[in-house]
């Protein structure tokens, strides 16, 4: 049997973690699911909480989703980050920071899901 996942949503608006998460929910059952609203709360909660996964928004003010990222796997490379953005040029800037995969938030959310199962099938 597969274990529940741990999440980390992480991104500066209330409204898109809360639509994260009710999409999660929708297709899921999961140990647990946390918010953060920034990169610092990020990090802080990645190594209290230890996600299996964290869903990154790209900019944030403060630290950015990338520099989170890069954070994130140099302590903790363990931990899958898949990196949002509305803008799909980041691509490249995401997986370069260290993000397993990169998803545009203009994508249809069959997407997400699909990378959200493959970066996570071996956890």
């Amino acid at each position: 049997m597969k274990q529940l996942l741990r999440i980390l949503i992480v991104d500066n608006q209330v409204r898109a973690r809360t639509s994260m998460k009710a999409l999660l929910d929708a297709w899921y059952e999961f140990e647990e699911v946390r918010e953060a609203a920034n990169g610092i709360e990020a990090v802080q909660l990645a190594e209290e909480f230890q996600p299996d996964v964290i869903l990154m928004d790209g900019r944030m003010p403060g630290i950015n989703g990338f520099d989170a990222t890069r954070l994130i796997k140099a302590r903790w490379p363990q931990i899958k980050i898949i990196l949002l953005s509305m803008y799909p040029e980041f691509k490249e800037e995401a997986l370069s920071a260290g993000a397993d995969s990169f998803v545009s938030k203009s994508d249809p959310p069959e997407i997400l899901r699909e990378i959200l199962m493959k970066v996570t099938q071996d956890v």
